[in-house]
């Protein structure tokens, strides 16, 4: 992960991860669009003519230390939402690109509320797109559904969102695959921000959703209540995950867990395919 931000690759937008989320330099952002020489009267001016961003700004802006010519420094930052939020109100050219994005955004939420399936088929044509196969899709597919399956369980069944749920996913992957989702995000060469299930194989997704799939039903058997009964199941569920594991590593005499992610292989096969 480099130090740039995709949509202004001409210029360096400065970004730090915090909190689980990626924070931008809304300075950097504003010269990118505006190329003003005094980004920070900008940004006052844009305060002025904007009410209701002033109103917001406490909320959107957070300051964080970042790297700068003259060493560590504090920055005023903001999160995706909240860079978002101040192009909304940019008057520039530049600009105009990402509102027609958000107003498509908007209004593809708006279809998928009332039709649901559109999202599943956009997710397809995202991964498509990517270069995942039709069965890597369908088996991610299938993996969507038991999270959910499994999120459902223990948001009945007394878990809290966020900390519990990291957890409880974390100790899927120590029990069943003997890594931590740091360990296996590093071994697959991934930011901690990205995904750990898109650079899978089928054969880890598969297992993972296993693991997953016989959770849901020990939580079941159980009626487990709680954090510590709920992490009792999955260390169970995620032994099951294991052992099956090890017979697949047996027959196929390889580890399933590589340094390979499923993008890299895909690259690989095209490559191939072009020679």
């Amino acid at each position: 992960m480099n130090n740039k931000l995709a949509l202004f690759e001409e210029k360096q937008i400065r970004k730090t991860w915090e909190n689980n989320k990626w924070y931008f330099s809304i300075e950097d952002v504003v010269y990118a669009l505006t190329n003003s020489k005094d980004p920070k009267q900008y940004i006052n001016k844009l305060r002025q003519r904007d009410e209701y961003l002033s109103q917001g700004w406490v909320q959107i802006v957070h300051t964080l230390k970042m790297d700068t010519n003259g060493g560590k420094q504090k920055i005023n930052c903001a999160d995706t939402e909240g860079i978002l939020r101040i192009i909304q109100s940019i008057p520039s050219p530049k600009a105009e690109p990402f509102k027609r994005w958000l107003a498509k955004v908007g209004s593809e939420r708006i279809e998928e509320i009332n039709n649901p399936e559109l999202a599943m088929d956009r997710m397809k044509q995202i991964y498509e797109k990517k270069g995942y196969s039709k069965s890597w899709i369908e088996q991610r597919e299938r993996g969507i559904t038991t999270r959910h399956n499994l999120t459902d369980e223990w948001k009945e069944r007394g878990a809290t969102i966020g900390r519990d749920y990291a957890i409880l996913t974390n100790e899927i992957y120590r029990s069943g695959f003997g890594l931590s989702a740091k360990e296996y995000k590093d071994i697959k060469g991934i930011h901690e921000s990205q995904n750990l299930r898109d650079s899978m194989t089928n054969i880890e997704l598969a297992l993972t959703n296993l693991g997953e799939a016989t959770a849901v039903e020990f939580h079941k058997k159980n009626n487990s209540q709680g954090f510590k009964e709920l992490k009792k199941d999955i260390t169970k569920a995620g032994n099951v995950l294991n052992k099956a594991k090890q017979e697949i590593e047996n027959e196929l005499e390889r580890p399933v867990v590589t340094t390979e992610n499923y993008i890299d292989l895909t690259q690989k096969k095209d490559l191939l395919n072009t020679k």
